[in-house]
């Protein structure tokens, strides 16, 4: 009796999907070889590209910098005018941007105006330093700046001086008054072109009305 071998049916499906296998992977060789090629060739291509410039600024997009305009009166010559800083980074229209930003750092404290008012009561000298005035508006630190400057007195002067060069130095422009001892008294002389103080300021001192009497070179008599 002879044997007679079974063949599967289900041989020739495993071989057909063995062969779909190798293809499959074959396939995967090939895509990877051709994107290896590909990016090889993009460095290249890149940099013959020119790279574009950055768009100009606007001012919106400035809106959390610093930023003041300074509009000087009555200061003489160039020192008056309007005038405009940018701080960090620089820029604007003023004779000196950087020190203009530097100033106003220096005079920045912790919790503090730097650009505060000179506080009521406070005890000022009797100085005038000129009708100069100037008004600051912008923003600092993020707040809002809106402040007047004159020079009515010594507060008002000091203040002045510590905001320059954002301001214009003019403590060394006017010339000083001095005292006169005339027959009425001692009066107060301001030199030509001296801008005349406010009312109020005490400008002469009369002389007393009766002679005092002549000091003696002999001791006192004792009773």
């Amino acid at each position: 009796m002879s044997q007679v071998t079974a063949i599967s049916p289900l041989a020739p499906s495993r071989r057909a999907r063995r062969r779909r296998r190798l293809e499959g992977v074959l396939a995967l060789s090939v895509s990877l070889a051709a994107l290896g090629a590909l990016a090889a060739l993009l460095p290249s291509s890149a940099s013959a590209v020119t790279p574009l410039a950055p768009p100009p600024v606007r001012d919106e997009d400035r809106a959390d910098q610093d930023h003041l305009v300074v509009t000087v009166r009555r200061a003489g010559g160039r020192a008056d005018g309007v005038f405009e800083v940018w701080c960090r980074p620089g820029g604007g229209r003023h004779p000196d941007v950087s020190g203009a930003c530097r100033a106003v750092e220096r005079n920045t404290r912790w919790g503090r105006d730097p650009f505060a008012p000179v506080p009521s009561g406070v005890l000022c000298t009797m100085r005038y330093g000129g009708p100069a005035t100037a008004h600051v508006s912008g923003r600092w630190a993020g707040r809002p700046v809106d402040t007047t400057y004159d020079r009515r007195n010594g507060c008002a002067i000091e203040r002045c001086d510590r905001m320059v060069p954002l301001l214009p130095a003019l403590s060394d422009r006017l010339p000083a008054p001095h005292l006169l001892n005339s027959p009425r008294g001692l009066r107060t002389t301001f030199p030509r072109g001296f801008p005349r103080p406010p009312g109020g300021l005490i400008t002469a001192f009369p002389r007393p009305s009766h002679a005092l009497p002549a000091a003696s070179s002999q001791p006192p008599r004792g009773r």
